[in-house]
């Protein structure tokens, strides 16, 4: 007596093996899947990090401590002529007036080394702080270009002659009467003070492109 089989095809006149065909299934879905970003890369030097998260440049390097000898120095690249923002927080413990390096002490001298890789010249150059992003950083906040010193001499650009700051309701440091040409870079010296640190804040910049 012949025992009746199931209808359909029997399984020895399969092309694949089950585990064959569940192979397959999973390289193709690899394949066309989306690809995941590289993840953002922050970087760190003395008691803060520094990050383009936010998009529009890329930071190519970092190093100092914050001191006027010793400056935090952020390299970096930028492929537009529009507005970026640094994304600055502490690292290490908070504690004003500290040791620079050792902790975040709200006394931050800094320079900034950008090349120009937007394919546009520049001739002006601005800066603002913000303590909430997208919001001016007014008086209070404690947050400035070390706004109550009334004669700076922290201030200097290797590319620009002049600089105008402006307080209230922005801190904003202008650089201007220079310029930075294509795949060349400049350089920024300032100082930022917090009275009162917080363990994020942002640097917007702003790179000015001729407008005749």
């Amino acid at each position: 007596m012949r025992t009746p089989k199931p209808s359909g095809f029997p399984l020895k006149r399969l092309l694949f093996t089950p585990g064959v065909l569940c192979r397959a299934v999973l390289s193709l879905l690899f394949l066309i899947a989306p690809a995941q970003a590289d993840p953002q890369k922050v970087w760190a030097t003395g008691a803060y990090s520094f990050s383009d998260e936010l998009g529009g440049f890329r930071i190519t390097g970092v190093s100092g401590i914050g001191t006027k000898e010793d400056p935090l120095i952020v390299t970096e690249e930028l492929n537009s002529a529009t507005p970026v923002t640094l994304t600055i927080r502490a690292t290490r413990p908070i504690e004003a007036f500290g040791k620079a390096g050792d902790v975040a002490n709200g006394i931050m001298y800094m320079r900034i080394d950008v090349l120009n890789n937007s394919a546009l010249p520049w001739v002006e150059f601005q800066f603002e702080l913000q303590e909430i992003l997208d919001q001016p950083s007014v008086f209070g906040d404690g947050l400035s270009f070390d706004q109550r010193n009334k004669t700076p001499d922290n201030i200097w650009s290797s590319n620009f002659a002049d600089c105008d700051r402006q307080f209230e309701p922005y801190d904003r440091l202008l650089f201007k009467n220079g310029k930075v040409d294509p795949l060349k870079t400049a350089t920024f010296d300032f100082l930022i003070t917090d009275y009162t640190p917080r363990w994020t804040f942002f640097l917007v910049q702003d790179p000015r492109i001729p407008t005749g």
